[in-house]
């Protein structure tokens, strides 16, 4: 299997960033860091995340902070980027079908990681439906 998934994290969302690559398997993400939990700046890993996806406009990501939050305010500043703040599977599922979200943005503090799973595997085989939802995503993409 190819690496499915970019993954990035701040220090708060280290622990289930690592979590899940344990849970899921190293083939599955491909991670950009970081690599402790000494403390780092989310835009950072935002920043590097997106350009993966500039790359490769196919890929989708992950990024993890403690409250998911700072991720999502620095990943949706990034034209065509819909970063979707979710702390459960439903969530996920709505993000992908009603906002073609490309971005799951997980808060590590507040969520553990078989739910996180969920809200990954939901995130992964959920399609934009497109429809009414597509007028008001070109609304968004100015």
């Amino acid at each position: 299997m190819s690496k499915v998934l970019l993954i990035a994290s701040d220090h708060a969302g280290y622990e289930l960033k690592n979590s899940l690559i344990d849970l899921m398997g190293t083939e599955f993400f491909e991670d950009l860091g970081p690599d402790s939990d000494k403390s780092v700046d989310y835009p950072d890993y935002v920043k590097k995340l997106i350009n993966e996806m500039k790359i490769d406009s196919n890929k989708k990501g992950i990024l993890i902070c403690g409250s998911g939050l700072g991720m999502s305010i620095s990943a949706n500043r990034y034209e065509g980027i819909r970063a979707a703040l979710c702390s459960n599977s439903d969530m996920a599922i709505l993000a992908r079908k009603h906002n073609d979200a490309n971005i799951l943005v997980l808060p590590g503090r507040f969520i553990d990681v078989n739910t996180a799973k969920l809200c990954i595997d939901n995130f992964l085989n959920t399609n934009f439906e497109g429809g009414r939802h597509s007028r008001r995503i070109k609304k968004i993409d100015l």
